[in-house]
């Protein structure tokens, strides 16, 4: 016990004195984080609007493909990131591998079925009439989707909230395409692994803290946004 609040007085100490190398991890870890998200959500929105709208052949499928990859291993999409990253792999050409573009491609990969699938949940949970009003009040599709989208904006704000979670907290696929290179690719969760295996757990513990704090202050925003109280 005296270990962990040893390893907390260290993250307050660590940022009330502005540590270079923690200010910069931590702000690494929300850059690539919230950029994996971004784009997560700019592909993961329009494609789960698509699928919960439309009937085609082969959409069970490719929904089943999509509700898997919700779960799918970050050490999965790290081996096959890093496979068509690598010098000789189809992609080693752009020579972004150990680099924070490669963190957020895998953490995208990792997001965008999080988002696709609770996007297409959040719009088939609303009543089907309701597409059909606004459609027989003149709406474009465009307009009808957007609508859709802003009925279902509270279970939308829940999945970006899980797409934000998944990809912060991930280890296996950050440290397999970036290489946790100091200064330059490592992240709060590499950093807690490599102080682990190096016994500095109050190290350890102040970088666990740090990251708590960030997921934390990212989601209580996010949450104010979605409890707030509408108009009546």
């Amino acid at each position: 016990m005296d270990l962990i609040w040893q390893g907390m007085g260290q993250a307050f100490w660590l940022v009330a004195h502005g540590d270079r190398e923690i200010i910069g991890v931590a702000l690494l870890t929300l850059g690539v984080s919230l950029s994996a998200t971004i784009l997560s959500l700019l592909v993961g929105i329009p494609a789960g609007a698509f699928l919960a709208l439309n009937r085609f052949p082969g959409r069970q499928v490719i929904v089943s493909v999509v509700n898997t990859g919700m779960g799918l291993p970050p050490v999965v999409v790290g081996l096959f990131i890093t496979i068509l990253l690598w010098r000789n792999g189809p992609l080693g050409l752009m020579q972004i591998l150990y680099t924070p573009t490669a963190i957020v491609i895998a953490q995208f990969v990792i997001a965008a079925p999080v988002v696709i699938g609770l996007t297409i949940a959040a719009i088939q949970q609303l009543n089907p009439r309701l597409r059909l009003q606004i459609l027989a009040l003149g709406a474009s599709r465009w307009q009808m989707v957007a609508l859709l989208l802003r009925e279902a904006r509270l279970p939308l704000l829940a999945a970006i909230m899980a797409g934000f979670g998944a990809v912060i907290s991930e280890v296996g696929a950050s440290m397999m395409v970036g290489g946790n290179i100091l200064d330059e690719t490592r992240v709060l969760t590499t950093a807690t692994v490599l102080e682990t295996s190096k016994g500095n757990f109050d190290v350890a513990i102040a970088l666990s803290v740090l990251l708590l704090f960030l997921v934390f202050a990212v989601n209580l925003g996010l949450t104010l946004i979605q409890q707030r109280r509408r108009p009546l």
